[in-house]
């Protein structure tokens, strides 16, 4: 189990205003359905700012992405998720970030950062369209 905190303030808005109030369960699983994520066997649901996936979805992988979707949504200021925290990787954008600098930082070569880029679609759609606060998932090498 892991709890994640995201920037409440940060994010897209799914509301098309500056209103940071958290957004509804249907209103979640409606942006990771429009982002063509399999959240078959994850139930979200909502208290306050807080954001609970829990379930048995499809892969580590496909859970990951579901909690970064819901979590880099404005309103949302924690994901808990009751899969397994101990292989899940994030990193919160700084300013100034890239994802080469990224790259560098966390997987020890800067030419890594397509491997990033890759990691987090479809929320990212171009390499260069990232902002402080939002958190990106960091792949990591498993053993099968």
């Amino acid at each position: 189990m892991g709890l994640w905190n995201f920037m409440k303030e940060s994010g897209k808005s799914l509301f098309g205003g500056g209103d940071d109030a958290a957004p509804d369960a249907e209103t979640l699983k409606k942006e990771v359905a429009d982002l063509g994520l399999d959240a078959s066997g994850l139930d979200i649901s909502v208290d306050g700012d807080k954001v609970k996936v829990s379930g048995m979805g499809v892969s580590q992988e496909a859970r990951e992405k579901v909690v970064l979707a819901v979590g880099n949504v404005s309103g949302v200021a924690a994901v808990e998720d009751d899969g397994d925290a101990e292989e899940t990787v994030f990193h919160t954008v700084e300013r100034g970030d890239t994802l080469s600098a990224i790259a560098r930082k966390t997987l020890g070569s800067a030419n890594r950062y397509m491997e990033i880029f890759e990691a987090n679609k479809p929320m990212l759609t171009d390499p260069d369209k990232i902002y402080p606060g939002q958190v990106l998932r960091i792949p990591q090498d498993r053993m099968a």
